[in-house]
């Protein structure tokens, strides 16, 4: 069993996250600013679906990219060097939250639901939530979002409609984090797309050990403006 949770309650220690689901923690609770920066300050993040109430998970271990382990391939960085792309940050937020949501192949519906959207819509407002858009010929084309608490930024989602654009997006983030002094990027669950980009599985106590030091560094809360000389 797990707690279920009001507009006030706090959240169980990580410890007790089920191993099967792996990670699932808490259910119940809302999407409100606040909710979501305490859950996120303590390793804790929502996955649900429509019409499902919240769940909250921690899952051990937990999927992470150091910046400085970041992998480019070979077609990648030919990519990168082609430059015919433009990457923006922060110019078109809903819009990279309703595109992570399409439908996509081999998948029924999206857990990005209005309620996601809204809620981070929010965040984004306060300059905690962030997009990095790929732009071709004014069209966006691929881009990720994602929430930033001092200096660790977790990613959620991420999208592309052309060929490499999320991967553009992805680099020039790990790219300026590492301008940043970033520590870690949440990459949460295990993909074989993020760990061909050098992500790597660590236990949920090194992680929050991690986590607890970073969210405590100044930040860098706003909008977000890029360096576009980091990518070679």
């Amino acid at each position: 069993m797990i707690p279920l949770l009001d507009k006030y309650s706090p959240f169980p220690p990580l410890q007790a996250a089920l191993c099967e689901p792996n990670g699932l923690l808490a259910a119940g609770g809302d999407l409100s600013p606040e909710r979501l920066l305490d859950a996120y300050s303590r390793g804790i993040f929502p996955w649900f679906s429509q019409g499902d109430p919240v769940l909250w998970w921690s899952p051990d271990p937990r999927m992470v990219l150091f910046p400085d382990e970041l992998k480019i391939s070979r077609s990648l960085r030919k990519t990168l060097r082609k430059g015919d792309y433009q990457v923006r940050t922060d110019t078109a937020f809903r819009a990279v939250m309703q595109a992570c949501a399409a439908p996509r192949d081999g998948q029924d519906g999206t857990w990005i639901s209005e309620e996601i959207v809204a809620g981070y819509c929010r965040l984004h407002e306060l300059g905690l939530a962030h997009s990095v858009e790929t732009w071709m010929e004014g069209e966006l084309t691929g881009g990720l979002y994602g929430v930033a608490l001092g200096r660790m930024f977790y990613g959620e989602s991420m999208f592309s409609t052309r060929s490499d654009a999320s991967k553009i997006a992805f680099t020039h983030l790990v790219r300026q984090l590492q301008r940043w002094n970033f520590g870690v990027i949440d990459c949460q669950m295990k993909t074989a797309h993020l760990a061909s980009l050098g992500a790597r599985e660590i236990p949920r106590g090194e992680f929050a050990a991690r986590l607890a030091e970073l969210v405590n560094l100044p930040g860098f809360p706003g909008k977000w403006r890029f360096e576009h000389d980091l990518v070679e």
